[in-house]
């Protein structure tokens, strides 16, 4: 009796096709209603965000280009809540500044911010990851 079963499970885990999950980077192909929100909060943080990474790269690393962001050029990597319904809030991006002109990506940044409802938006932490070679002349 045991054999009979060992081999029906054999049978059927050598018989049933493999299932595989291919995982892809280019992101969702639908709408929701969390891309939504997380679209909305792309939008209204970008001031900010523009105004830090202006900060970083100008004059700095580029003398000639001021740093632009474009919403879909930012990754959204982690956010945390103080507490349970707390509103002191932190949101982690990871962020490819452009040229603004071409669109020519200038670096990679993380940056996290901390949104309270004071109200507030505060950089609390900025790791500037590469920064891109920019051709001298288009």
């Amino acid at each position: 009796m045991k054999r009979m079963l060992i081999v029906f499970i054999l049978s059927l885990v050598l018989i049933t096709p493999i299932q595989t999950t291919i995982v892809s980077s280019v992101g969702p192909t639908q709408d929701s209603e969390e891309l939504r929100l997380q679209d909305m909060l792309m939008l209204m943080l970008t001031p900010y965000i523009e105004k830090d990474l202006t900060n970083y790269y100008y004059p700095k690393i580029f003398k000639d280009v001021s740093p632009h962001v474009t919403p879909w050029k930012i990754e959204l990597i982690e956010t945390k809540r103080n507490h349970f319904r707390g509103f002191d809030l932190q949101i982690t991006f990871e962020i490819e500044p452009t040229d603004g002109g071409h669109n020519i990506s200038l670096g990679k940044d993380r940056m996290t911010y901390e949104i309270s409802s004071r109200p507030e938006v505060k950089l609390i932490n900025h790791t500037h990851l590469k920064t891109y070679k920019y051709p001298p002349e288009l």
